[in-house]
């Protein structure tokens, strides 16, 4: 399976919540498969999705936050782990793309090929860690904890097209919506 279809089954479990997608090729797909006022873009910041996700979950208690990340950017930033778990926002679902590759960057390899990444999350704390396809996606956003999902893809890149919007506009959509 490629990260394009895993990016649309994660979006058929969606309906209002706000979606933070990775930068590259993920947001790409995701500009392609389900645009949406809802879903902000990361046009640069690798590693930093789960952090703009966990500023949110915390400043916005009654919104459901979505991160979709890839594993080269957990790679990139292990502390959002150690964050994300100690501050514990309910409304924050945290998905990890896990395609062992950097994959906006030429799909050089991750050590996460030799990681278990829910193994990890779960050595950190998280309760709610899991295999996505061992669990009901809608349950786990709905969840009284942090939740921190695994969905493994291999390597590779859709023919998406370039986001038209220019970051400014990403953003000043995504705050219209807050």
């Amino acid at each position: 399976m490629a990260r394009r279809e895993a990016i649309e089954d994660i979006m058929k479990c969606i309906d209002d919540e706000l979606v933070i997608c990775n930068i590259g090729f993920p947001s790409r797909e995701l500009y392609d498969i389900k645009d949406r006022d809802e879903n902000f873009y990361m046009i640069g910041s690798m590693g930093l999705a789960s952090s703009i996700g966990l500023g949110l979950a915390l400043a916005r208690p009654d919104r459901d936050i979505v991160v979709i990340d890839g594993d080269g950017s957990l790679l990139m930033n292990m502390g959002s782990l150690v964050t994300v778990f100690a501050n514990n926002p309910r409304n924050l679902t945290w998905i990890v793309i896990d395609n062992g590759a950097y994959g906006s960057t030429g799909n050089q390899d991750t050590y996460a090929q030799v990681l278990d990444l829910v193994s990890v999350a779960r050595g950190v704390g998280f309760v709610n860690s899991y295999n996505f396809k061992d669990i009901n996606l809608k349950e786990f956003i709905e969840s009284e904890d942090a939740s921190f999902i695994v969905y493994t893809t291999e390597p590779g890149n859709s023919k998406a097209p370039i986001i038209d919007l220019d970051p400014v506009s990403i953003r000043n959509r995504f705050m219209e919506i807050l």
